[in-house]
């Protein structure tokens, strides 16, 4: 086998493993809190808001603080999505070493 080949089904393997990743990235879930569990929020895998939760206490609160509660879960919640895309991504192309990769969230 030429060495051509080897890099072709290395390639066809990393495919593979990219396509089954994705799959297990929409599956992942990440919750981002703000103001001692005042605000909570969960991402899915694709970025996307599926829930938000704010305490009744919090309600009583300003207008803006609220919204800066709800900034601060979300960036939480995008800060642990990313830190989980990011492992899921590294053992897919594990050993196949492709630098300056980023998963696009």
């Amino acid at each position: 086998m030429t060495d051509f080949n080897k890099i072709l089904d290395k390639a066809k393997e990393l495919e593979a493993k990219m396509k089954e990743s994705q799959e297990k990235i929409k599956q992942i879930r990440a919750e981002g809190i703000s103001g001692s569990n005042s605000v909570k929020i969960i991402l899915d895998g694709e970025g996307e808001m599926q829930k938000i939760s704010i305490s009744d206490e919090i309600i009583k609160e300003q207008k803006s603080i609220i919204e800066d509660l709800i900034i601060a879960a979300h960036n939480n919640a995008k800060s642990k999505l990313k830190a989980k895309t990011n492992e899921e991504i590294s053992k897919a192309t594990g050993g196949f070493g492709i630098p300056g990769f980023k998963w696009p969230i």
